[in-house]
């Protein structure tokens, strides 16, 4: 096409004229127009210094803000479950047939070494299987205790919770306020608690693209089949549902995304498809043989676990 003959269309092109350094922006209303922080632009000192993220989670019911901190296991006393478990009649029985099943397993097992340990003695006229006995537990008990140093010193991650639900706010400033509130919740806890309520404003509470993650879009979108999968949203959200699952103390949810998992798997399938190479390739490949109503079923039962847990807060 030839160039426009319309004056209106040539003005409608040219560059606004910039205003005075020195004067305020104004709006059709001759008011000060705000400058648009970007995601993530705020300062963001105050939550390296007391390493503490604000966190923006979508779930089907609405999108809210909390907090996530990863500190040593040994440092976190975990969430009190026992109000919420006594809510769920289903959860509640199911951990007495779980403790009833483990009392048998025990009895079974020391039935098994007493018998054991009377024919060793028997046979050879002497208690020798105890001393033996005894230096294998020595053994297995330093083992145990090495693996129970070593997990106490991994980092684990705590949410904004209480009573072993999630609390999520409607917008920055209700966040503030709770925090200010001093309300007891799951973080208090935390030796740098104390600073943040004194210190925290609502313009700080600007989650990084990071730590914003779209959980009500997940289902949706393993529906849709595998051309159509989002890696980026899902490996995301198997993060945060990780997290969300070990903090609130979620043993099904874990189960369901622990190694060897299909959802596990499905997400070491996505990782590789990302990469170039032969490493894509195959990743792509494993990606066509995970069944999509599979993984949406799954994730759907994960996102329902997750979200019966949620304490919404405006």
């Amino acid at each position: 096409m030839g160039n426009p003959t319309h004056p209106e269309v040539s003005v409608a092109r040219q560059s606004p004229q910039r205003p005075d350094a020195d004067e305020p922006e104004l709006d059709a209303t001759d008011g000060p127009v705000e400058p648009e922080v970007e995601r993530g632009s705020a300062d963001r000192s105050l939550w390296d210094e007391l390493r503490i993220d604000p966190v923006e989670i979508a779930l089907p019911a609405g999108t809210g803000f909390t907090l996530r901190a990863y500190r040593p296991a040994r440092e976190l006393t975990p969430t009190d479950v026992a109000e919420r478990d006594e809510d769920d009649p289903f959860l509640a029985r199911r951990q007495v047939v779980e403790a009833e099943d483990a009392e048998d397993e025990e009895v079974v097992i020391l039935d098994e070494e007493f018998a054991a340990l009377s024919a060793e003695e028997e046979e050879d006229g002497r208690p020798a299987g105890r001393k033996r006995k005894t230096d294998a537990e020595d053994e297995e008990s330093e083992a145990e205790e090495d693996e129970q140093d070593a997990a106490a010193d991994e980092e684990v991650p705590v949410f904004l919770t209480h009573k072993g639900r999630l609390l999520l706010f409607k917008t920055p400033e209700a966040l503030v306020s709770f925090i200010r509130s001093g309300a007891p919740n799951d973080m208090s806890q935390l030796d740098s608690w104390n600073e943040l309520s004194e210190r925290v404003e609502p313009a700080d509470i600007a989650p990084l693209d990071e730590d914003t993650y779209e959980l009500d879009l997940v289902v949706e979108n393993l529906r849709g089949g595998h051309d159509t999968w989002d890696p980026t949203l899902l490996i995301e959200a198997g993060e945060v549902a990780r997290d969300l699952s070990y903090a609130l103390r979620l043993p099904a949810v874990l189960d369901m995304l622990s190694a060897g998992s299909s959802l596990d798997d499905l997400d070491e399938a996505l990782r590789a498809s990302v990469n170039g190479g032969i490493g894509g390739f195959l990743g792509r490949r494993r990606l066509k043989k995970i069944g999509a109503q599979t993984a949406s079923l799954g994730w759907r039962t994960i996102v329902g676990k997750i979200s019966a847990v949620v304490d919404w807060r405006d």
